[in-house]
């Protein structure tokens, strides 16, 4: 006759056990399983500092999963990634197995799919070339101004990246700086004139343009300036008149109809009384907003004081 003694002696732990082992299948094997399909980023590592990679890649594959639907919650809320060492990597292109095996995913979730399955990487040398700016200007000043000067700031730019991409450029423009009609000097902020490929490499950038203009100047010869005693003294003088040769702002000289108007000429009495010669001095008067008057010769020079 069977003898129960043994099993009503263990009963409950056979029974305590009997639950946890039937509770672990639920949660491992009788959980509800679900399909998902996620994007998993790639996570460059290790890649030489003198190294760059060179051409756009995808950055993350697609993944489809199964597992149980507790797992699959778990894991969406990590961040799970597949990690690429470059530690060997050389210049040229580059061909990355996505190998389901490498990404770390929790145990108990399997992966059906990986899209792509390879990605190719071109790695290139990591350079610095200096491009000296040069200024694209459109138009003139307005009539009775030049441009004196035009700076850049900075008037160099220097780019780091790949080298088969730096090699291809040669230069670097700004766009277009319009002069038409400008009649003061300033500072102005230009865009470059960037390729695709720089602009991916330093993006849109911005500089400084300075543009000094100076006035337009003529050369005229102005007779019959008159010429006045200093510190109204009374003094006896011939010729009474001089001849002066000045560049003259075009604008001033364009509106003013006498242009004597604009000359002041006086003499330097010698401090001795026994000559009886002085040498003349003129000057253009200061006009607001407008460049000097330059004085370049005066006929005649010097003037006879008569007793």
């Amino acid at each position: 006759m069977p003898d129960f003694s043994l099993f009503h002696k263990n009963w409950l732990l056979k029974l305590l056990s009997l639950i946890i082992g039937a509770s672990l299948w639920y949660f491992v094997v009788g959980e509800d399983r679900v399909d998902l399909i996620v994007n998993i980023p790639l996570e460059i590592r290790n890649l030489p500092t003198n190294l760059v990679i060179a051409n756009q890649y995808k950055k993350e594959i697609e993944v489809a999963l199964s597992g149980p639907r507790r797992l699959i919650q778990e894991m969406r809320q990590q961040n799970i990634s597949l990690p690429i060492d470059l530690t060997k990597a050389t210049p040229g292109a580059m061909v990355i197995q996505n190998e389901p095996d490498s990404i770390p995913l929790p145990r108990g979730i399997t992966i059906q799919r990986v899209q792509p399955a390879t990605i190719t990487l071109l790695v290139d040398r990591l350079i610095q070339k200096e491009f000296t700016i040069t200024p694209v200007t459109q138009g003139k000043p307005a009539p009775g101004f030049i441009l004196e000067q035009l700076t850049l700031k900075p008037p160099q730019i220097t780019v780091t990246g790949p080298r088969t991409v730096l090699e291809k450029e040669e230069k670097i423009k700004t766009s277009v700086i319009s002069l038409d009609g400008i009649t003061t000097s300033g500072t102005i902020q230009v865009h470059l004139d960037l390729t695709a490929a720089l602009v991916k490499l330093i993006g849109e950038t911005v500089i400084e343009v300075n543009l000094a203009l100076k006035e337009t100047m003529v050369r005229k010869t102005v007779h019959g300036v008159i010429i006045n005693a200093p510190n109204n003294q009374d003094l006896n003088f011939r010729p009474a008149k001089v001849s002066v040769e000045a560049e003259i702002p075009e604008l001033v000289a364009n509106d003013t109809p006498e242009l004597a108007l604009l000359l002041r000429a006086t003499i330097d009495p010698p401090s001795d009384p026994n000559i009886n010669e002085a040498q003349v001095r003129v000057h253009g008067i200061n006009l607001p907003g407008h460049a000097p008057i330059v004085i370049l010769n005066i006929a005649p020079e010097t003037v006879r004081l008569l007793p």
